[in-house]
C-alpha cells in the first residue's frame, strides 16, 4: 500500500521504519545517509518526506513519567493518550490543539497551537527535549541551555525526538458554549471582547456569511447568557464545518468537564473528517487583527467554493525561534480547503499577497507559497536556526527537499 499523510495529498517515497527501542533507533540513524521522521501525518506538505530512511517513533516504549520538571512523555504518543493519563493523576497541560489525535513531538516541532489570549503554542509547555542527533547520539536540552529555544519547533532538522518534558498544572474544568450569528463586523470592532470572553476562543466563518460562529471554552462555570454581542446561544451541538456531524465534536452546551475533554474541538474516538481537505494558516500580529479581517472579507468571494471553513484563534507571544507567535501576540487565521491543489494554490497565492503587508507568517506544516527569502523576513530567527541545525547535523542527514527549499544553508 502507498504510504500517505492523513489528508491523502502527499505520498511518501520511502517505506516506513518502526524501531522498537531507542538503541535500535540510534543504530538506524547512525548508519543512514538521510533520515526524516513521520508523526501522525497531519502536515499538508512535504515537510516529512525523504528519499532516504523514513522513521516512525510510535513503536518506541511508551513513557508517561511525572517528575520534578513536569511530565516526560515518549515522542510518538498522541495528545489524547497523554492527557487522559495526566487527568487521572489530577494534572493538566496549559492548552491543547483542536485534534487530540496528533503526536506530541510532531505537533510541537511544527508549531501547532490552540487558542487563548494568554496561551502560548503547545511547544511553549516543553521544558526539556531529548533527540538522536546525526551521529546517533542522544542529546538532551533544557530551558537552561542556550540552544533550547531553537530546538523545540525544529521541523525535524536537528534529529529524531524521542521524548519531551512538559510543564503541568493542577487539573481544571472547562465548559464549552457555542454562539451562532455573531455579526462579522463585530469580530473586528469588538475583537478584544470576543477573544477575551473565555480561556480559549475560536471563531468560525467563510468570510462571506454575515454571521460568525464562536466557540467559547470557559474555566468559569457559570451559566452562559442567551445572547451575547448580537449572537445567540446555539440550540444544539455544532461542528466547525456546518455539513459535518456534530457527534465528532467535544461536548458543548455549557456542560462542565475535564480540560482534556473540552479544549480539543474533536473527540479522540472519532475521526473528525475523512481527511479529504487541504489546510493553510497565517499568523499576523494581534494589533493588526481588524486589518486582516478587512482583507479576508474583501477576498471572501474568491474563496468560494474552495473553502470549507476558516477559524480565527489567538496565541500569546513566546520566544521559540521558529514559532509563528515568536516575539509577538498573534492572531491565527486558519483555512480548510477542498482537496484540489489546482484550484486552491492560486487562491492561497492571492491570500498570501493580500496579507503580506501585515507581516503574515505561514504555518510550516500547511500549504503555502512563500519562498525562503520571505520566510527569513517573517521569521527573524531563521538564520540562527540554520546555524543551530548545522551544529547538530553538520552533514545534512536530516535535510530534505523541503528544508533545502525553505531553509537553505547558503
Amino acid at each position: 500500500m502507498t504510504l500517505t499523510n492523513w489528508a491523502g495529498n502527499i505520498s511518501f517515497a520511502s517505506a516506513l521504519q518502526r524501531p522498537r527501542s531507542i538503541a535500535e533507533l540510534q543504530d538506524l540513524v547512525g548508519r543512514s545517509e538521510k533520515v526524516r521522521v513521520l508523526g501522525t501525518g497531519h502536515s499538508f506538505n512535504r515537510i516529512a518526506d525523504s528519499a532516504g530512511t523514513l522513521v516512525s517513533v510510535a513503536d518506541l516504549p511508551s513513557v508517561i513519567e511525572i517528575g520534578e520538571r513536569g511530565v516526560t512523555v515518549s515522542a510518538g504518543l498522541r495528545y489524547g493518550e497523554i492527557t487522559a493519563a495526566l487527568q487521572a493523576q489530577g494534572l493538566a497541560l496549559h492548552n491543547l490543539g483542536s485534534l487530540p489525535h496528533i503526536s506530541v513531538a510532531g505537533a510541537c516541532s511544527t508549531g501547532t497551537h490552540g487558542s487563548g489570549d494568554a496561551n502560548g503554542p503547545l511547544a511553549d509547555a516543553v521544558n526539556a527535549i531529548t533527540f538522536v542527533d546525526a551521529s546517533g547520539e542522544l542529546v538532551t536540552l533544557t530551558r537552561d541551555d542556550e540552544d533550547f529555544a531553537g530546538s523545540v519547533i525544529s521541523l525535524g532538522a536537528l534529529g529524531v525526538t524521542v521524548s519531551l518534558t512538559l510543564d503541568v498544572q493542577p487539573t481544571y474544568q472547562i465548559s464549552q458554549v457555542v454562539y451562532d450569528g455573531l455579526p462579522v463586523e463585530r469580530l473586528g470592532t469588538d475583537f478584544a471582547e470576543v477573544m477575551g470572553s473565555a480561556y480559549s476562543v475560536s471563531a468560525f466563518t467563510d468570510w462571506v456569511d454575515p454571521d460568525v460562529m464562536v466557540w467559547r471554552k470557559r474555566r468559569e462555570l457559570s451559566a452562559p447568557s442567551a445572547e451575547w454581542l448580537g449572537a445567540r446561544l446555539a440550540d444544539g451541538p455544532r461542528h466547525p464545518i456546518k455539513v459535518m456531524p456534530a457527534d465528532y465534536a467535544t461536548q458543548q452546551g455549557g456542560v462542565a468537564g475535564p480540560w482534556n475533554e473540552r479544549l480539543p474541538h474533536f473527540r479522540l474516538e472519532f475521526t473528525p473528517s475523512n481527511g479529504d481537505e487541504l489546510q493553510s494558516e497565517y499568523f499576523v500580529p494581534r494589533a493588526r487583527a481588524a486589518e486582516a479581517f478587512d482583507v479576508l472579507r474583501a477576498l471572501g468571494n474568491q474563496f468560494a467554493p474552495m473553502i470549507q471553513v476558516s477559524e480565527v484563534r489567538t496565541i500569546a507571544a513566546d520566544d521559540l525561534w521558529l514559532s509563528p507567535s515568536q516575539g509577538r501576540d498573534t492572531v491565527a487565521l486558519h483555512f480548510t480547503w477542498i482537496q484540489d491543489e489546482t484550484v486552491v494554490r492560486p487562491v492561497v497565492a492571492a491570500l498570501e499577497n493580500a496579507l503580506a503587508p501585515l507581516d503574515a507568517r505561514p504555518h510550516w506544516g500547511k500549504v503555502f507559497e512563500a519562498d525562503a527569502t520571505t520566510l527569513a523576513e517573517r521569521y527573524p530567527r531563521v538564520p540562527d536556526f540554520i546555524t543551530l541545525a548545522s551544529k547538530f547535523d553538520p552533514t545534512g542527514k536530516f535535510r530534505n527537499p523541503y528544508l533545502d527549499t525553505y531553509l537553505p544553508t547558503s
